[in-house]
């Protein structure tokens, strides 16, 4: 998804909010383009929505990119995808190139949105509202955590059949470090995993997990799995310095070497099934993406 600078029109005397009212958008959107620095006016960024304009005003606007990726289940309020690996699941700045929102916005228009989130690394089933009523509904679901979800994750060694972690997690509090990284500690939010065994590989010493989280936390599954030392394998974050983590987030690390740090050219995440009830009916969405066979091959490379 590219940024582009749209010219509007030319003016004489008009007020910044009016001309984006003419265009259809309503106060409080007008307000947030002005605030997020969206509006100029001969170049220069128009700081207050009351500001009187003269000359070229222009808007910079998303100009989506789409290529291709179509959900995989859909009704009339909402859909769900399967986000490959490496997919922002929406823009994280001007120089963002794609994201999830070209799909979403190419497919539903702009006021299409997201329900949740998946890290950039992490693929799988990630949940599309078509109108922002059903997205506040649907965003409701997760933080009450009344959506169930699980991943599989491929990790290092061999792990117990069952197991459960329960740790509290928060931000790192080292600026000298990721600022993206977490940590466990005993005043940090709750945070509650539970994990299957689903397949041991003997030839490339990696187990096959299936992960619950049973709350909702940044890097949850990941975190947890370091601090029981079954680090997932192609893990981008915990366990390198921050120099390696820095080279692989800016794309300057090749996947041969990738591969020989962290085991996988990418992180072995994958959010596999998602459950919830949605006006009265619900739902069972499973992914079509072969994960044992893809982990094990990325595994093997």
């Amino acid at each position: 998804m590219a940024y582009i600078n749209k010219f509007i029109k030319n003016v004489n005397g008009e007020k910044a909010y009016e001309i984006l009212l003419s265009l259809g958008y309503k106060m409080g959107e007008a307000q947030r383009l002005i605030d997020r620095a969206r509006l100029a006016c001969d170049g220069e960024v128009v700081r207050e929505k009351n500001a009187v304009l003269f000359g070229n005003v222009s808007l910079i606007e998303y100009e989506c990119n789409p290529r291709g990726l179509m959900p995989i289940f859909e009704t009339q309020e909402f859909a769900v995808f399967d986000k490959p690996s490496g997919v922002l699941s929406h823009p994280n700045g001007r120089h963002c190139e794609y994201s999830l929102n070209d799909e979403i916005w190419h497919l539903f228009g702009k006021k299409a949105a997201v329900a949740h989130r998946l890290d950039r690394e992490t693929s799988g089933l990630i949940v599309v509202a078509k109108n922002p009523k059903t997205q506040v509904e649907l965003k409701r679901l997760f933080e009450e955590r009344a959506v169930k979800k699980s991943y599989l994750a491929m990790v290092v060694g061999q792990t117990a059949k069952n197991f459960t972690v329960d740790k509290a997690i928060d931000l790192a509090d080292n600026y000298d470090d990721v600022k993206t990284r977490m940590k466990i500690c005993d005043d940090g939010k709750s945070a509650i995993t539970k994990f299957e065994l689903v397949k041991y590989f003997k030839d490339i010493g990696a187990s096959l997990l299936r992960c619950y989280p049973l709350t909702g936390r940044q890097h949850q599954i990941r975190l947890h799995l370091f601090h029981e030392k079954h680090k997932i394998l192609g893990e981008p974050l915990y366990g390198l310095s921050r120099d390696e983590v820095i080279k692989i987030l800016d794309n300057e690390m090749s996947e041969a070497e990738r591969f020989a740090l962290t085991g996988a050219s990418r992180l072995l995440l994958h959010a596999d099934e998602i459950s919830f009830e949605f006006n009265s009916k619900i739902y069972n969405v499973k992914s079509k993406f072969n994960t044992c066979e893809e982990f094990y091959r990325l595994a093997k490379i």
